[in-house]
């Protein structure tokens, strides 16, 4: 069958044996045409080949000219580029994106890094699932790493690619739902105890008064305090952004701190037998963990490194919080101001002034490992169970329910801009279910 010129499908048999089909499919950025080639060793094949791809033209399902990346090469691509862009205009967090990277160098590239993206199937992705549970890593995270793949490969359906994103065509994994008991009362009345002999432990009754997240109470600043109607504006976050290597070489720059695989019995490490191979608690190292061949990352310790530290993140919109501080903690913060007044007196020079109502006794931003370990050290004093930081905040929506104050109100306290949200923080105390008990029970069977 002879070529046609004219832009149509042709196919022919070759001198090599082939049969060979040539179609348009649109038109390249130089103006000229878009021809793609298929080939096959029978005419019936190459020609199921050639109305597969008319096909995938007349529903725009066609990928750009060129080599398809890897999904390894998409991903840097999508990471360096596509999310740093959402990290400066504020639609993604640091931290957000610090867990992509991590997720993406220890499991994406590993399992599915040398597939290219037209090639994917979702047998590849069931695949890695499966050998991560394998390897002890919890649902939930294997669900995090899903929502990675699915929302890089929808950038890469929109800038064509690829002409679909295989991972909606899998079943994600289902994470099972922790059960949170926040921490009682009387609990929450021992730590508030023992933080007042803590240094910022007017911190620890910010959050369980208010109950906002560990961010937004480092993130507060004395500027958006009103002391005297006690209007507090939470509206900024202090979070941590990953440095970048500004070197040639990030490999060779960061060998002197990659992780080596420990010894099974490794007795410097602090990673416990109960951790899981994803444990990420500030200390542990554990020996199933170590740094990849080609390592590119420890960039917090180039020379030239950019782009990394403490960050200031405001909130935006609907989402800036604004709350009333209650007389009792609006005296603790006033004490803890002059506390501060002091200190900033004593650092002199060194003293960093960011307007931090928590701060280090530089003025600098507290880490939020070092947040960290004070709640715990509180709670071990305090001689109450460990619970995350986090918990802080469940344990104030269910004091807020517990107190008989309506849930639409407490959804304003926490900040939330749907009442399901709020339902999950907050828990029924076994008390006040003994007591809606014992009231039904006296409905049905008592004397009045």
């Amino acid at each position: 069958m002879a070529k046609k010129p004219n832009g149509r499908s042709s196919i022919y048999f070759g001198n090599d044996g082939y049969w060979h089909g040539w179609i348009t499919v649109g038109i390249k950025p130089d103006g000229s045409p878009d021809r793609r080639h298929r080939m096959a060793k029978t005419e019936a094949e190459v020609t199921r080949k050639v109305a597969e791809l008319e096909g995938n033209r007349e529903t725009g399902q066609v990928t750009k000219p060129g080599r398809v990346p890897t999904v390894a090469e998409w991903m840097t691509e999508y990471l360096d580029v596509i999310c740093e862009r959402l990290v400066a205009s504020g639609r993604m967090a640091p931290r957000t994106l610090a867990d992509y990277r991590s997720k993406t160098r220890h499991w994406i590239v590993p399992l599915l890094g040398r597939h290219r993206l037209n090639r994917l199937a979702p047998e590849h992705l069931d695949t890695a699932y499966t050998a991560m549970l394998d390897k002890g890593l919890s649902t939930s995270t294997v669900l995090k790493v899903h929502r990675i793949i699915s929302r890089a490969l929808k950038v890469a359906v929109r800038r064509d690619k690829v002409t679909r994103n295989v991972a909606t065509l899998v079943e994600a994994p289902t994470a099972a739902e922790t059960e949170i008991e926040p921490l009682s009362r009387e609990e929450a009345r021992r730590i508030l105890y023992v933080a007042r002999t803590k240094r910022n432990g007017t911190r620890w009754s910010v959050a369980l008064s208010l109950g906002i997240r560990q961010g937004e109470a480092l993130g507060l600043r004395w500027s958006y305090i009103d002391m005297d109607t006690g209007e507090i504006r939470a509206w900024f976050q202090v979070q941590r952004q990953e440095w970048r290597h500004g070197c040639n070489d990030p490999h060779a720059c960061g060998e002197k701190w990659h992780r080596r695989p420990c010894q099974k019995k490794c007795k410097i490490h602090g990673h416990g037998p109960a951790c899981k191979p994803d444990c990420s608690k500030p200390g542990h190292a554990c020996y199933k963990r170590p740094c990849l061949k080609d390592c590119t990352g420890h960039a917090d310790k180039c020379p030239k490194r950019s782009g990394g530290g403490v960050v200031f993140r405001q909130r935006k919109g609907k989402s800036k919080l604004t709350l009333q501080c209650p007389p009792e903690l609006l005296a603790q913060l006033k004490a803890h101001r002059e506390i501060q007044d002091t200190e900033r007196e004593k650092a002199g020079d060194r003293w960093q002034d960011h307007d931090l109502v928590f701060a280090t006794k530089l003025g600098t931003p507290i880490e939020r490992t070092e947040d960290w370990k004070l709640w715990k050290t509180i709670l071990k004093q305090a001689g109450v169970r460990d619970v995350r930081v986090h918990d802080a905040r469940h344990t104030a929506a269910t004091l807020l329910i517990e107190q008989g104050v309506n849930i639409r109100v407490v959804q304003q306290v926490l900040g939330h801009t749907r009442v399901t949200t709020t339902e999950r923080y907050t828990h029924v105390s076994t008390p006040l279910m003994r007591d809606a008990g014992e009231r039904l029970a006296s409905a049905l069977w008592g004397n009045s």
